[in-house]
């Protein structure tokens, strides 16, 4: 009996402590506010955002209960004109667009034309990658969830040196795997390119019909628009925002506006499928009510349930903590919290970024437009609060958190680069008369290569499908960098001696991307 009761006891003051351990780090849930209330919140601190990251102009669209409860802009579109954003602006949506290539691959599938388990080989015989094995077996739903070995990022600044999509598709297999093949994930753009061809093959129209025809017009956004030309006009006759440039410049951050070739439209068309499609806060907020819907729009089953779970499901862990688990699914992301599973995707182009979100157990959907390449902090900032308002939790400043772990990063970055400069030695250029010549690549499809002199200026010339001519500017030693269409290239020189630039040249090299040497070409003598 005594035993009895000391156990009873025992468990009564083990008690509470177990429920503290239970509830430890959940957060505490209060009254929600009221629909005013919350907007009033969301719009002061879309201003503190823009006011902090120097953000020029941005759209926002709010979906709850059924409703759009809010479609505005704020800012303006040009830092000169002061035109205002509005709910028609149009901005580029970047890697937001690959969703609506994974939407149009589910509707062939319901379709019976496809099958996410098809081999990619079955629809495009000519496809190759790196590894034989790899182009026999890599799959279609390989293409939409970032696993194929390919390198993060590989190829996506092709296209700012002049290459189109048939260019970089035939690219695929100059690029070496990174790790093994569903064995990683890591964010690639271009294997979007074979899976906009398996459109057009089964369909005999090409990827932005179909993206028209599919998704545009059943939407009923009537306002969005693809590619490069066609956000060009728009930029002409005031109705898009100009794209702003954002960057760290020491411990500060910088901004100016892009104009011409620093817009980078000829890269945006190319990258189209995975990248172009370019939409309003009144048209975006569409895409997300419809994935909110499981692929309903009105009555009509755009796309089936099954299909629509199919692209929601998480394939791949892109990070886990003890508080959070993000997913990647095919052309989303699934971050699951102790608050609410949420469903997102970002983008970023030259000058441009985005957040569109739904949340199903919230019925709310969200959408955030930017004309101005600012850190996705700066989106996520305004979307949790929202999230935090409508569900009742602490009012938070994501904001200043952010804010605060970016300035401190550009203190120690700034330090380290001052290291880098002061123990930098500067080396001289080699004669242009050493460097000039005809080079020849490796791969036919990568075009040959002019440096010449023009106009006393040391240039390159790219034999593809732009064929640009731009200015080689000295870096350091063997090392000169261009710029086209928006991105800078770095071109060096290899000599048998490279102490000695009297020595024959053996070559150049361009680094593309992440500091890697894509491919070299060999000077014809």
């Amino acid at each position: 009996m005594k035993k009895t009761v000391l156990l009873f006891a025992l468990i009564v003051l083990l008690a509470p402590a177990a429920a503290a351990q239970t509830t430890k780090n959940i957060p505490a849930r209060h009254p929600v506010l009221s629909q005013e209330a919350i907007i009033a919140n969301i719009e002061s601190t879309i201003e503190q955002v823009r006011a902090d990251w120097k953000i020029p102009g941005m759209g926002v669209s709010i979906y709850k209960d059924g409703n759009i409860i809010l479609s505005k802009g704020y800012g303006v579109k040009d830092l000169d004109t002061r035109a205002p954003v509005d709910a028609h602006t149009l901005f580029q949506i970047g890697s937001v667009s690959k969703s609506f290539t994974a939407a149009v691959l589910a509707q062939l599938v319901d379709e019976g034309l496809l099958s996410w388990e098809d081999r990619v080989k079955q629809h495009l015989p000519d496809f190759e990658m790196y590894d034989p094995w790899v182009s026999e077996n890599l799959q279609v739903k390989d293409l939409t969830s970032h696993r194929t070995g390919l390198r993060d990022d590989i190829g996506t600044y092709l296209g700012n040196l002049g290459y189109d999509r048939d260019d970089i598709y035939h690219m695929l297999k100059l690029m070496p795997p990174a790790y093994t093949f569903r064995g990683d994930y890591q964010y690639n753009n271009i294997t979007f390119i074979p899976a906009a061809r398996i459109i057009e093959k089964l369909t005999g129209k090409s990827w932005e019909d179909n993206v028209r025809e599919r998704i545009f017009k059943p939407l009923g956004m009537d306002e969005s628009t693809l590619n490069g030309e066609g956000f060009g006009p728009a930029l002409e006759n005031g109705t898009a925002a100009l794209p702003y440039t954002f960057e760290r410049k020491g411990r500060a951050m910088n901004i100016w506006p892009m104009y011409g070739d620093e817009q980078a439209l000829w890269w945006l068309t190319v990258i189209g499928p995975a990248g172009s499609v370019c939409s309003t806060p009144t048209d975006l907020i569409k895409w997300a009510i419809f994935h909110l819907n499981n692929g309903k729009v009105g009555e009509n089953q755009l796309i089936s349930e099954k299909q629509m779970n199919f692209l929601h499901r998480g394939v791949t862990i892109t990070s886990q903590t003890a508080d959070k688990t993000n997913l990647y699914g095919h052309c989303w992301f699934i971050e699951q919290t102790r608050k609410c599973r949420m469903y997102f995707h970002t983008g970023t182009t030259w000058g441009m970024t985005t957040i569109c979100c739904f949340i199903p157990e919230m019925d709310f959907a969200m959408t955030i437009q930017v004309n101005s390449e600012a850190p996705s902090e700066a989106r996520h900032a305004i979307l949790r609060r929202a999230i935090d308002l409508f569900l009742g939790y602490e009012d938070y400043d994501y904001n200043a958190e952010y804010l605060k772990d970016w300035y401190e990063t550009a203190d120690r970055r700034a330090t380290d680069e001052e290291k880098a400069a002061a123990e930098r030695v500067a080396k001289p250029a080699p004669a242009w008369s050493r460097i000039q010549g005809h080079y020849t690549p490796q791969h036919e499809v990568l075009g040959d290569i002019d440096i010449l002199i023009e106009g006393g200026r040391l240039c390159i010339k790219m034999h593809n499908k732009k064929a640009w001519l731009r200015e080689l500017k000295h870096v350091n030693g063997n090392v000169f960098n261009f710029r086209a269409d928006g991105a800078g290239f770095d071109v060096t020189f290899h000599f048998d001696n490279p102490d000695e630039w009297g020595s024959l040249s053996k070559g150049l090299s361009i680094t593309v991307g992440s500091g890697e040497d894509f491919a070299n070409w060999e000077r014809k003598l």
